[in-house]
């Protein structure tokens, strides 16, 4: 069905049919009680705290009392949060901040443990192209430019494999 066809069909339903479909959807479909209990009750800064929280645990999990727990470091979990919160429609600061925030995590955890995989690196610096891509396209690089250029200066005193990578999509800023 089009959407033209959806306008259509529902600008021949009642108002009560209306309502009766729209809380059918919401019992019926998750995404659908996620989006309308957010549009209601917007909390941004849980969703963020709880969405930080569960990105630093990637890196530096909670220990049990006697077993040191291993770190996943996994990008996914950070691309997951992203994507749900531009389909809720959160403010682009904030998912501005969760991508730069994910890559700043794991540099920190880099300087403590250094990683091997060369796969994390490829997925650092493909979630710093998506942050710089997400944030000039919003129109806010102003606000977050000094977290790109840190970010940058950091892959590079650690000496990352794909330094040169990243000080090319900064000399693209600059320009």
């Amino acid at each position: 069905m089009s959407k033209r066809d959806l306008k259509k069909y529902l600008n021949e339903l009642t108002k009560e049919q209306l309502e009766e479909q729209i809380l059918e959807l919401y019992e019926k479909f998750s995404p659908v009680k996620v989006y309308y209990n957010f549009v209601f009750n917007p909390k941004e800064e849980t969703l963020l705290q709880e969405c930080k929280l569960k990105i630093s645990q990637e890196y530096f999990p909670l220990q049990n009392k006697s077993k040191r727990k291993k770190p996943k470091m996994r990008r996914s979990v950070a691309q997951k949060y992203i994507k749900h919160f531009i389909l809720l429609g959160v403010d682009p600061f904030i998912i501005a901040d969760v991508m730069l925030y994910n890559i700043e995590i794991a540099q920190t955890f880099s300087a403590e443990n250094p990683v091997k995989q060369e796969l994390f690196y490829k997925s650092m610096f493909n979630s710093f192209e998506q942050a710089k891509n997400f944030i000039i396209s919003n129109g806010i690089i102003a606000e977050f430019k000094k977290r790109l250029l840190a970010i940058c200066e950091e892959a590079s005193d650690q000496k990352w494999v794909n330094t040169s990578d990243f000080k090319s999509i900064i000399e693209l800023l600059e320009e």
